[in-house]
């Protein structure tokens, strides 16, 4: 039972006595130590996280630093998911369909994504997930699908992705891809030399790994299992328990 469910049942209970006629006094003692317990301070903690992230949300929305990406897109895509989660998945930019529907990892490769988190034992609500750019790479006219984000474009928006993980604070940071490597931590690395290893943001641990558009392209059972042993590595970082079938996925039989 989670601390806002218990704390109602409280609530109802105390107003049905009321309604009864009986009267009940807390001590200020006692309300001290209801505000004190642990599951209260997580609580408020994670209230405080979604409200600075809704404080932060509009100027984010309204940013005009790059006039370029202003014309072309259709909305910022800020990003989305618990403001107290875990583990954060960072993406390069917006794609076409984040770029109309407003939220980061919606397209093929998003729902790829939301199988992999859910594989891990998450749920997709349970972590954050955003990109280094808020904005889709604009195409030259005449041009359709995605294009790679600039450095530039990537480290104008920078300071937007360290304010939400400055307060989401989640234990560990996944990069997906090397262009969301190159935009936090400004290396320009293939992903075979990035993967595998631990990496920090910010005092944060950061795992690189293949973006799951890769994956779409190249669905070699080898290639998914990489993705899938980083992912057991950040899954033993967060100390959360792993089957013994978790282990074994995307391994040849």
């Amino acid at each position: 039972m989670s601390f806002d469910t218990a704390l109602q049942i409280v609530h109802d209970t105390l107003a049905q006595l009321h309604d009864r006629g009986v009267e009940l006094r807390a001590s200020a003692t006692t309300l001290e130590r209801l505000a004190e317990s642990p599951a209260a301070s997580e609580s408020f903690a994670a209230e405080s996280k979604a409200a600075r992230l809704a404080e932060l949300r509009p100027p984010v929305l309204a940013c005009t630093k790059c006039p370029h990406l202003v014309a072309s897109r259709t909305q910022v895509v800020f990003g989305v998911g618990n403001p107290d989660a875990e583990v954060m998945f960072v993406g390069e930019a917006p794609g076409e369909d984040e770029d109309r529907q407003g939220e980061p990892f919606v397209g093929k490769a998003g729902q790829l994504l939301t199988k992999i988190i859910e594989t891990m034992g998450f749920a997709r609500g349970d972590v954050y997930i955003a990109n280094v750019l808020k904005c889709r790479p604009d195409m030259p006219p005449g041009e359709s699908g995605n294009r790679k984000p600039r450095p530039a474009e990537m480290q104008t928006c920078l300071p937007y992705l360290r304010q939400q993980i400055e307060i989401i604070e989640p234990r560990a940071l996944v990069a997906l891809g090397a262009t969301a490597m190159e935009g936090l931590l400004g290396e320009v690395s293939p992903m075979n030399r990035l993967r595998g290893r631990w990496h920090e943001f910010n005092g944060i641990p950061l795992m690189a790994t293949y973006h799951p558009a890769y994956l779409l392209r190249n669905q070699a059972l080898s290639e998914k299992r990489k993705v899938w042993e980083d992912m057991l590595m950040v899954l033993e970082k967060l100390d959360r328990p792993i089957s013994e079938r978790q282990r074994n996925f995307f391994l040849p039989k």
